[in-house]
């Protein structure tokens, strides 16, 4: 199994995290035997938060490597070269953690899956609370690269559906480090909420300096994702405003305390010390995969690519409040998504989120996304078996 994940870049601290998920699954697999009687090998190579870097990645490990499968991403511009090469040589591809709706509807292939909620799964979670409670004169704050335009073309669609108005959208470059112009702009346009799809080291930047000026006042905050690295490590006051996430290390569900138990008991020295949303993405994603090669009872490619279509995992087995399932036709999985936001009565020092809402998958779904995802036929896919 080829470990596609950053370990540098803007996206290097998740990177981080989704990799212990991964090889979390692979272990449990190995020590009850492997699949089909086999140990598992897992090789990682950082792809750097860098769309060249992940195709010259996917490339070796499907060609020098000979990895059977592909797990993991975060950037999507990343996600979206990898599964290119992915799908020129049949070989099945997860993407754990990227949230660009284009990943699941005009960038889709039959060999990729994708695992984490969309900008479009979020925004249905948080925009029409957001538009009740804050007001409907909006700003969007975006990432100005694949995931940061398509999830704020979401919001702006649903804040505009509504009956709200987007003031201004400010672009905003990776790895940005000083965000003085655009609080400064913000400052003059006065809206009642700003909605962010900023992530990764950027988010971390952005929240610090909003803090700084005293903004966190003066306008409600949204970000579409709040990934657990991204926020872990911050003070009080730098967690305001309110997100998304699809699991919390505190949801009150089966499993949940013995996830979270086992992660500690494993990585002791870590710097994040309980996991989140990205940690359980890599894990998900990689115990489902080697699931459906047992049911397949074979590594051939197709085989194992119908059982993930047909994949239904019950709320109890997702540790989520409602139950999960692949949709065939995108090939993305159908999830709970949360709205979130700071917790002011921890139980402890990293119970920082409070959990303000569910959504049930039907009602986040990104309806777009099947006219737009057009999947290469099974007899178009390369197959192996390896």
């Amino acid at each position: 199994v080829g470990l596609t994940m950053d370990a540098s870049g803007q996206y290097g601290a998740s990177g981080g995290e989704e990799r212990l998920g991964a090889m979390m699954a692979i272990k449990e697999f190995n020590e009850k035997g492997g699949v089909l009687g086999r140990t598992i090998e897992a090789l990682h190579m950082d792809t750097e938060t860098t769309p060249a870097t992940g195709s010259r990645v996917a490339e070796r490990m499907i060609t020098r490597n000979e990895c059977a499968f592909l797990v993991g991403a975060l950037h999507s511009g990343v996600a979206n070269a990898i599964s290119q090469v992915a799908q020129k040589y049949g070989c099945i591809f997860l993407n754990t953690n990227s949230s660009s709706p284009t990943e699941a509807g005009k960038d889709c292939h039959r060999t990729k899956f994708v695992w984490d909620g969309n900008g479009t799964n979020f925004a249905h979670a948080i925009v029409k609370n957001a538009m009740k409670v804050s007001g409907k004169n909006w700003v969007l704050l975006t990432n100005d690269y694949v995931w940061g335009h398509n999830t704020s073309k979401a919001t702006r669609a649903l804040v505009e559906a509504n009956g709200g108005k987007i003031m201004d959208e400010l672009l905003i470059p990776q790895n940005t480090r000083d965000f003085s112009a655009y609080l400064i702009k913000l400052q003059q346009l006065k809206p009642q909420v700003v909605a962010a799809a900023v992530g990764g080291d950027d988010i971390k930047a952005l929240r610090r300096q909003v803090v700084q000026l005293k903004l966190n006042k003066n306008f409600a905050f949204i970000n579409n994702q709040q990934d657990w690295p991204d926020v872990y490590g911050l003070g009080p006051e730098e967690i305001f405003g309110v997100f998304g996430t699809n699991w919390y290390y505190r949801l009150d569900l089966p499993g949940v305390k013995e996830f979270v138990d086992k992660y500690q008991k494993a990585y002791p020295g870590v710097q994040i010390k309980v996991p989140g949303n990205v940690y359980y993405n890599g894990y998900m994603a990689t115990r489902e995969l080697l699931r459906a090669v047992e049911r397949a009872g074979s590594t051939n490619n197709i085989k194992v690519i119908k059982e993930l279509e047909n994949l239904k995992v019950p709320a109890r087995e997702r540790m989520q409040h409602f139950d999960a399932y692949m949709n065939p036709t995108t090939h993305q999985i159908q999830q709970t998504i949360y709205m979130a936001t700071y917790n002011d009565q921890p139980a402890e020092k990293d119970d920082i989120f409070k959990i303000l809402a569910s959504t049930q998958p039907q009602e986040a779904e990104d309806k777009d996304a099947p006219a737009a995802c057009k999947l290469e036929s099974y007899e178009a896919t390369p197959t192996y078996e390896v």
